[in-house]
């Protein structure tokens, strides 16, 4: 029996092949597609540093002369990007927790809670995802108008407290929530808000996280919207600045306007990075189950 054994495993090393030639091809093309995304990045902070005389030479100049990093302090200085910021910030965090909330429920309604037209109800829902927002940018503005919310934040967060592809996004990792948890705590006495609360939110943090970032990322970097509700320069925000940026001169000084760019990308990096393990585990999980 070992006799066999043994030849069967020298058998199959033989067949092995001595140099991982797939593993070595796979990693190669993803590094040369992660080299290929990171240039655009890489080339706004190398602009965004160059001298003023040398940011406008072709063939552009990839080692300057200098490094000038006064280009953000003065990017920042000509409009008032602190309160764009925190306008951004504001309403980019409310917008996500609001998100959390809302498709959350209607997830875990989506998935456990039984009633009749359930599934079409779902259909019908996912259906509004096919519709553009240019489509519904006109009925938005009226209804806003209607309710005296131009230019406040209700106008800018309450359009975006929902969505269906949260909802669905939750669904699916729901899904994946043996029905046994909830049968227990139901016999045990727990209504369906109990059970909502104490298990299905606590065990979909990777899920959660994964929303909470497209959210978040969707929200920060959102132009035309704050652009069609908000008059005043207090309200703008941080992507309504750097396009009131371009259109200040009638030559775009780009390496102001990188220097504001690169600075407008440090808080989607830091929710991004902060969370990416949990955004990794949740893309990986929802979908699992139909």
């Amino acid at each position: 029996m070992s006799s066999v054994t043994g030849a069967r495993a020298r058998e199959a090393a033989h067949r092995r092949p001595w140099f991982p030639w797939k593993s070595v091809l796979a990693h190669a093309v993803l590094t040369a597609g992660a080299i290929t995304m990171l240039i655009p990045f890489l080339w706004m902070l190398h602009t965004s540093t160059m001298p003023v005389d040398q940011a406008y030479k072709y063939p552009p100049i990839l080692f300057p002369t200098r490094r000038a990093w006064e280009n953000y302090t003065i990017a920042l200085s000509l409009l008032p990007f602190g309160r764009f910021y925190l306008n951004s910030a504001q309403v980019s965090t409310l917008i996500t927790i609001a998100q959390l909330l809302t498709c959350s429920l209607g997830a875990f309604s989506f998935a456990r809670l039984r009633y009749p037209g359930r599934d079409a109800i779902f259909v019908l829902y996912l259906a509004t995802m096919m519709v553009p927002f240019e489509v519904t940018l006109i009925p938005n503005f009226v209804i806003i108008r209607t309710l005296g919310w131009i230019d406040t934040y209700l106008a800018l967060i309450a359009p975006f407290a929902f969505s269906a592809y949260g909802t669905f996004l939750l669904r699916q990792y729901f899904k994946t929530i043996p029905s046994d948890l909830d049968d227990a705590a139901r016999i045990d006495g727990a209504g369906y808000l109990t059970v909502y609360w104490r298990i299905f939110m606590p065990l979909s943090t990777p899920a959660l996280a994964t929303l909470g970032i497209f959210v978040f990322l969707f929200s920060w970097n959102t132009l035309l919207w704050p652009l069609v509700v908000t008059n005043s320069m207090d309200m703008r925000t941080v992507p309504v600045g750097l396009a009131m940026f371009i259109g200040r001169d009638q030559m775009v000084q780009w390496h102001l306007l990188m220097a504001a760019t690169a600075a407008a990308t440090v808080p989607s990096l830091i929710v991004f990075l902060a969370g990416q393990k949990y955004f990794v585990r949740g893309i990986t999980l929802t979908g699992i189950k139909g």
